[in-house]
């Protein structure tokens, strides 16, 4: 098991690596690390994220609510 658990972190670390050898020069040169349709994807996920968190945040307001007004 701990031959596993080494290999993953072995792999996690030559992920950074390599994220990093690309990603940093890219960054320096004032390119952008995802294309559009990439920027794009990111945009939609934290507006569903977003908007998942509101919802959640109000059905655990409005429950709290609920509870309290019951007592």
């Amino acid at each position: 098991m701990t031959v596993v658990i080494l290999g993953l972190l072995g792999c996690l670390l030559l992920s950074v690596i390599v994220m990093g050898i690309v990603a940093i020069p890219a960054r320096r040169e004032g390119r952008g690390v995802l294309t559009e349709r990439g920027e794009r994807v990111v945009v939609k996920v934290r507006e569903r994220a977003d908007s998942a968190a509101s919802r959640t945040s109000s059905a655990v307001t409005s429950r709290t609510q609920g509870r309290r007004s019951a007592s």
